[in-house]
């Protein structure tokens, strides 16, 4: 235990990797976890995803649980929901008419662009996303302000239309939650999922409401610990330790109504990074003195981090 996986939903896929959907995701992170788990000699490890991601680790997971082949000893989850029925505002454009448009305009260009993606989560809150910086950027001819959230914002990368097309069919069927998903010819039942899992979210998060997070997790069966961070959809989960602006909520408790959960909740000033550093610690295996070499003989390293695709 002690060895961290994190799942990033998609990179920029060229046109053999087209067809590239939910799993192929979902064998790749498996071999991950293999390949991970053969060099460093342990039995398990920890996963964490986020937002699509989350997704993405939490279906292997059911995939594993399902053939029985337990490799994960903890989860994390990142600003992640799985009941699609809830109330959100990207939610609201999400309906057959505009569900199908997509998935024809993806599958005719092979991807969707990031460019595309950041426009439609940007007019969710045109006032902050896209008339603000109109004004500042364009009207009065203003540079930019230089600020890690939005250098990470820029950073768009496509999705492989098969992908794009598995993730709005879960949107529309909410077939994560209803039992109807099978992947790999094993049925994806979140209920199988038993190990503990961590999750957080964005106090102003308008892509995946705190409170349809919090919700989401009564699908896992394991025991679950929920953080309440400052933020929205990406400053909820960029908070460095050491800023005093940052605060996050906490409560062991864990009742019905998410309202409930946060009156109740305890409020803490810093990153939840350092709270969720405790909770990780308590389910890793000991510290051992990393290797003089990476990889092994059937693993050698293929290129420096954070690797060649980086820069495709």
């Amino acid at each position: 235990q002690g060895l961290q996986v994190f799942a990033i939903s998609w990179r920029n896929p060229t046109p053999d990797q087209w067809d590239w959907g939910l799993e192929t995701y979902i064998q790749a992170l498996d071999e991950a976890i293999d390949a991970l788990c053969e060099i460093t000699a342990s039995p398990d490890c920890n996963v964490l995803g986020g937002c699509a991601g989350g997704i993405t680790v939490t279906t292997l997971l059911a995939h594993l649980a399902a053939r029985n082949k337990p490799k994960v000893n903890a989860l994390t989850l990142m600003v992640t929901l799985f009941d699609m029925s809830a109330e959100t505002q990207l939610g609201m454009f999400a309906n057959p008419s505009t569900i199908a448009a997509a998935k024809k305009h993806s599958a005719k260009h092979g991807v969707l662009e990031g460019s595309e993606m950041a426009q439609v989560f940007a007019w969710l809150r045109p006032n902050d996303l896209v008339w603000n910086y109109w004004i500042n950027n364009y009207l009065l001819g203003n540079p930019p302000p230089v600020f890690d959230v939005l250098f990470w914002n820029a950073d768009t990368t496509r999705l492989p239309a098969q992908f794009h097309n598995d993730l709005l069919t879960v949107i529309e069927t909410n077939n994560l939650v209803r039992g109807r998903l099978e992947l790999l010819d094993t049925p994806i039942e979140l209920a199988k999922i038993d190990c503990d899992v961590f999750a957080m979210a964005g106090l102003t998060d308008h892509i995946t409401p705190w409170r349809a997070c919090y919700e989401s997790l009564d699908f896992l069966s394991g025991a679950k610990e929920f953080v309440l961070s400052s933020g929205g959809h990406i400053q909820s989960m960029l908070v460095t330790p050491g800023n005093p602006k940052n605060i996050f909520f906490t409560n062991t408790q864990r009742p019905q109504d998410p309202d409930v959960w946060l009156s109740g909740a305890t409020e803490h000033q810093g990153s939840w990074w350092e709270h969720w550093r405790l909770w990780i610690r308590k389910r890793s295996g000991s510290q051992k003195k990393a290797p003089a070499e990476l990889g092994n003989i059937h693993h050698p390293p293929l290129a420096p981090a954070p690797g060649t695709y980086v820069y495709e």
